[in-house]
């Protein structure tokens, strides 16, 4: 995360019928301007920091990148103080906050519409389940893991989130091996956000598709979320909290294993519980 990710406030705090003027932290949410081939695609309302996980994340969800043979560079502002390794970045952009991809001629596709996209919505409904069928297989069969593995995710996320301790204000998502150990972790405002990193981390690693782990989410379990693990191949979905009922049916559809509820030693699994050693629906 960068510097910028969360900022210091002044606060009146009342405790116990006193008043105390004291500081206190926030997280950070700016608009990132991210644009395709030189050309506006698209505002995200994130928390600054990993900002070229984000683009390739949110891309890779919509099905503009399959991989990162589909970039032939990025171009992003410079006190980003961002760069990468496994491919071009140029720091000079003059605007701030902004992400410039440009891509190969043999892109999967480019969109048809430009989407805004806040820390609270993801897809927003803009890409429905037939979208997500047409472009998405069902799931590999994956992995199958323990019951007991799961319900120390929770823990383990909140753990390593650092900007949560600070601020209270920021989402978390955690990619993890099929016995439990933490492969990537991201924090943001938004969590659909947070995923993106986490699956734009791996097209950097050039590990996607993530058919070998799973992702673990705080907050609920909406359908931007499933849409966005089914896009990268993820086949287990654990959630601390709630799933919807579109979050469930396209889990269905797709054979997502989606499980939610995580309370202490206790979750439940909504579908596809074959990934569940010893679950079942019935």
């Amino acid at each position: 995360m960068t510097r910028a990710s969360s900022r210091p406030v002044r606060i009146g705090r009342y405790d116990a019928g006193e008043w105390h003027a004291t500081g206190d932290e926030v997280a950070a949410e700016e608009p990132l301007q991210l644009l395709l081939d030189g050309e506006p695609l698209s505002v995200i309302m994130r928390t600054p920091g990993n900002d070229i996980e984000l683009a390739l994340g949110l891309l890779h969800a919509e099905r503009v990148i399959i991989s990162l043979r589909d970039v032939a560079s990025l171009r992003i502002s410079a006190e980003a103080h961002e760069t990468e390794d496994k491919i071009a970045v140029r720091d000079d952009l003059l605007e701030s906050n902004a992400v410039d991809v440009h891509l190969r001629t043999t892109a999967a596709r480019r969109p048809r519409r430009s989407f805004l996209s806040s820390s609270a919505c993801g897809v927003c409904g803009a890409t429905t389940m037939d979208d997500l069928a047409h472009d998405h297989a069902p799931l590999r069969p994956g992995p199958i893991v323990d019951a007991k593995t799961l319900p120390p995710l929770a823990d383990r996320l909140r753990e390593q989130q650092r900007l949560f301790e600070r601020t209270g204000g920021l989402h978390a998502a955690g990619l993890f091996s099929a016995s439990g150990e933490l492969i990537t972790l991201r924090e943001d405002i938004g969590r659909h956000n947070a995923v993106d990193k986490v699956v734009g981390r791996a097209l950097l690693d050039g590990t996607a598709p993530i058919s070998g782990a799973l992702l673990a989410v705080s907050g609920r379990a909406g359908y931007e979320v499933v849409q966005k693990a089914i896009a990268a191949g993820i086949p287990i979905l654990v959630a601390v909290g709630a799933p919807s009922t579109l979050a469930v049916a396209t889990a269905v559809r797709f054979g997502l294993t989606l499980v939610g509820f995580m309370r202490g030693e206790r979750f439940n699994v909504y579908s596809a519980p074959e990934r569940v050693r010893g679950a079942r629906l019935d």
